[in-house]
């Protein structure tokens, strides 16, 4: 057994012996990474949001052997100028860590992630193109205010793609970035100027406007007493999302204005959870409105968390009970879904336009 095993083991050498003494003698080359001709991404025209980190691409290998090279090249515009604003440097966040929004203070949170140097567009080893979201309006100039969409202010490349088995390249990518939304929802703003939205019921009346709608549920209002709502026909209740001056540059503050734009305190929403609204430390509750300290983006990251139980927004309500007739207590709630992008000091304001919210006992 023993003979046979050592016979084995030695054509095993000599086979491996010849090989290599083949490939020297012959010259043989190495074996090549395999590349796909067809090689391809699902979109070529991208048209991220400014000042957001938006990831895009859908790139399909088609099996090609990884890693795979990626390069821009023949950066331009539509007239063929030379482009390069996209591929300014700057300082953007880049996570670390995992963000599961158990965070127990912003020290926790900020010690996840870092500042890092990236071009504000770029393309990952994945294939993924990615706009960073410390892009903005001044470093890269959006569409036109005016809702033209030339060729000549359209960016175009072309993407090299690359492996030891050969290139290939995929021609006339084109980015058409849309200028910064800083939160959302932003119906109440121009997508185009930046300024305020005309009311979409009467959009050539320049005194009449859009508003943030939040959502509304078994509100009564007084002294009228019919049940509020905020749609395009009807905005008893509207929202805003806007900056205030005097925070400390991380804070988040939530606030009531009744029919008289006038603060209604906090207290009077007395069913409202605001320890676990908002993902926010050192809460203070005034009169007039609840503040948090708070790390930007909101949502930090695009994952479901007790926050954001849709990923993508901050949900923010307001609840409060009273006794209606025949003695029964009834819960009312109003509120909005959002996302804040740009750090800084904001406040989300619920604004009742015609009448009050019905606070007393029946």
């Amino acid at each position: 057994m023993q003979r046979v095993i050592k016979k084995v083991t030695i054509l095993f050498l000599l086979t491996g012996m010849i090989s290599v003494g083949c490939k020297k003698l012959y010259d043989l080359p190495g074996e090549k990474d395999y590349l796909s001709s067809n090689v391809n991404f699902s979109n070529k025209t991208f048209e991220p949001i400014l000042g957001r980190t938006t990831v895009m691409g859908g790139f399909n290998s088609d099996h090609s052997t990884e890693p795979l090279k990626f390069e821009i090249v023949n950066a331009r515009f539509g007239d063929g100028r030379p482009m390069s604003d996209l591929f300014t440097e700057a300082e953007t966040y880049v996570w670390t860590g995992t963000y599961t929004g158990l965070e127990k203070s912003l020290d926790e949170i900020e010690a996840k992630r870092k500042k890092e140097k990236h071009p504000l567009f770029e393309i990952r080893h994945s294939g993924e193109f990615i706009m960073w979201s410390a892009s903005t309006n001044e470093l890269i100039p959006p569409r036109a205010a005016d809702s033209t969409n030339f060729p000549q202010n359209t960016r175009y490349f072309d993407l090299k793609v690359s492996n030891t088995g050969g290139e290939m390249l995929i021609k006339d990518f084109q980015v058409r970035p849309w200028r910064e939304r800083p939160y959302e929802p932003s119906n109440d703003m121009n997508i185009y100027t930046g300024g305020i939205a005309p009311n979409p019921k009467d959009p050539t009346n320049p005194a009449d406007r859009d508003y943030i709608r939040p959502f509304v549920n078994g509100v009564l209002s007084t002294p009228s007493e019919r049940y509020m709502v905020s749609n395009d026909d009807r905005k008893d209740i509207v929202a805003f999302i806007r900056p205030f001056t005097g925070g400390n540059g991380h804070n988040l503050r939530i606030k009531v204005l009744d029919k008289d734009s006038l603060p209604i305190n906090p207290s009077a929403f007395n069913e409202t959870k605001w320890k676990e609204m908002i993902h926010g430390f050192n809460m203070q509750i005034t009169n007039e409105y609840v503040q948090y300290d708070v790390a930007y983006p909101i949502p930090l990251v695009e994952v479901p968390t007790s926050y954001a139980p849709g990923g993508t927004r901050a949900h923010a309500e307001l609840r409060y009970s009273r006794i209606g007739f025949g003695g029964l207590r009834v819960t009312s709630a109003f509120g909005l879904d959002f996302a804040i992008y740009r750090p800084g000091d904001w406040e989300i304001v619920f604004l009742f336009r015609m009448e009050n919210p019905k606070f007393e006992n029946d």
